[in-house]
C-alpha cells in the first residue's frame, strides 16, 4: 500500500482514535503537509570521539610525533584538502562530502571543559555552561515552548535521554514501534486509560503522571500505526545500529510528525588498542548514515532532513601507553544534508601547537552555536530563548 492509498484508509485520516473524546488532542498531517516537512536526525557517539583519527590532520608532522604508533598512515586515508583527510573506514561519508551534502566543523567544545563522560553529555544534553547544573534538556526545553505532543521528539532506545527532558513535556523512548504499542495494550494499562477522566489531570504530580500516561498511549498508536506506511527495500547493514538509523528512516518516509530524532552510538571510550575498535565503530556508523542517505534521496526527503553528529569530547592529542587515547575536549561534528549552504571543512583545522594545559585540542566553536543554528535557521524557533542565552549562529545552513 502507498502513502497515499494508506492516508485515505487509516483510520488516522479521520481521526477515528478508539479512545474517549477528551483524549483525542493529536494532531496529524495532510498528505499535502507532508513535503517539505523539516527534521532533525541527531547522532551522539557516546564515550568521546577520537576527532584527531576521525578527522585527520595529515600534513602536521605533530600528529604522528604525539601519536607514534596509532596515528593512521596514508593507505588509511582519504583525503579532503591538503590539511585534512577522513579515516578510510568513512568512505561513505567522503562520498557525501564529494557532493557537497557534509559539512565538517572543527574544534567544537565549550568553556572551562569537563572530562567525566557523564558531566560532559549532560552539558551537552542540556546545553548549560561548564558550571551550571540543569534538570531540562535542550530539546526538552525546545518542546515546551512548541510542541504538543511527545512523538514530535524520538529517541531511538528503549530508555531517554536527559536532551528531551523537558519541564511540561518530555520526547520519547522508542525502539521498537510494535513493542511500544503492544505494552500500552496490556489490560491494566488499557484500563487505566480509559478509566481517566478531566478531574485527574491535574497539575499535580499525580496528574502529569496520568497525562504522560494518556500521551504514551496515544502517540503509540499513531506511531505503529504510521510505521507501517513505509518499509525500506534498501541493504542496510545488520548491526543494532543501523536497524536504529532504518527505523529512523523509515518513519520520516512515512511522514510521521516527528520533528527531531535522537540515536546513540557508544563504544567510543577507546583507552586502549583504539585503532581496531575505532575504525570499526567509525564505519558501523558511516556504511549505515549512507545507506539512510540513498534511502531518504529516493524517497524525495534528503532536501528536508538535517543530520547532526557529536561526541561529549574528544580525545587527548598524545596517545597513552597503552596505545589508545584518554578524555580530551574539543573534536569535530558532522553536519549532513541535502540543504547546505556551506559543506566541506567549515573552519580551522585542530591547532596542534596550541594544546591547553592537559594536552587537549582547544575549541574554537562553542557547541552551543550549532544547537543555536538547528535551532534558530532550520527549524525556525527562538533559540535563544531555548538555549537561555544568545549564541552566534553558524552558516553551513
Amino acid at each position: 500500500m502507498d502513502r497515499r492509498d494508506f492516508l485515505k484508509r487509516s483510520s488516522f485520516a479521520s481521526g477515528a482514535l478508539m479512545v474517549p473524546g477528551f483524549l483525542q488532542k493529536l494532531s496529524f498531517l495532510s498528505e499535502e503537509q507532508l513535503s517539505g516537512y523539516k527534521n532533525v536526525v541527531i547522532i551522539q557517539f557516546s564515550g568521546g570521539n577520537d576527532g584527531l583519527n576521525s578527522i585527520v590532520p595529515f600534513s602536521n608532522d605533530l600528529y604522528y610525533n604525539l601519536r607514534p604508533s596509532i596515528a593512521l598512515q596514508n593507505k588509511d586515508l582519504l583525503k579532503l584538502n591538503n590539511d585534512l583527510a577522513i579515516n578510510s573506514s568513512m568512505k561513505a561519508l567522503k562520498e557525501l562530502y564529494d557532493n557537497g551534502e557534509l559539512c565538517i566543523i572543527n574544534n567544537v567544545g565549550y568553556p572551562n571543559p569537563n572530562r567525566s563522560h557523564f558531566r560532559s553529555m549532560d552539558i551537552w544534553h542540556t546545553a548549560s555552561g561548564s558550571e551550571e547544573y540543569l534538570t531540562t534538556g535542550w530539546l526538552g526545553r525546545y518542546m515546551d515552548a512548541n510542541c504538543q505532543n511527545p512523538y514530535e521528539v524520538l529517541e531511538a532506545d528503549a530508555a531517554m535521554s536527559l536532551a528531551l527532558k523537558g519541564h511540561n513535556l518530555s520526547g520519547m523512548a522508542v525502539k521498537d514501534a510494535k513493542l511500544l504499542y503492544n505494552s500500552t495494550r496490556e489490560p491494566y494499562f488499557k484500563e487505566l486509560v480509559h478509566n481517566t477522566n478531566d478531574a485527574m489531570l491535574s497539575e499535580d504530580n499525580m496528574g502529569y503522571l496520568y497525562k504522560t500516561m494518556v500521551n504514551t498511549y496515544n502517540s503509540a498508536d499513531y506511531i505503529f500505526e504510521t510505521s507501517k506506511i513505509y518499509k525500506s527495500g534498501l541493504d542496510y547493514p545488520g548491526n543494532a545500529f543501523a536497524k536504529q538509523i532504518k527505523n529512523v528512516t523509515e518513519l520520516i518516509i512515512s511522514g510521521l510528525k516527528t520533528r527531531v530524532y535522537y540515536v546513540s552510538l557508544g563504544g567510543f571510550d577507546t583507552h586502549v588498542n583504539q585503532v581496531g575498535q575505532h575504525n570499526r565503530l567509525l564505519k558501523t556508523y558511516a556504511d549505515a548514515v549512507g545507506t539512510m542517505v540513498k534511502d531518504l534521496k529516493k524517497n524525495g526527503r534528503f532536501k528536508d532532513t538535517l543530520i547532526m553528529t557529536f561526541s561529549e569530547f574528544g580525545r587527548r592529542a598524545k596517545q597513552n601507553a597503552s596505545r589508545g587515547t584518554d578524555h580530551g575536549a574539543a573534536s569535530n561534528v558532522y553536519v549532513i544534508g541535502g540543504a547546505l549552504k556551506k559543506a566541506g571543512v567549515y573552519n580551522e583545522s585542530p591547532d596542534l601547537d596550541k594544546l591547553d594545559d592537559n594536552g587537549d585540542v582547544q575549541y574554537s566553536v562553542d557547541f552551543r552555536q550549532i544547537y543555536a543554528t538547528i535551532l534558530g535557521t532550520w527549524l525556525e524557533v527562538k533559540d535563544a530563548q531555548i538555549l537561555r542565552n544568545r549564541f552566534n549562529r553558524l552558516d553551513f545552513i
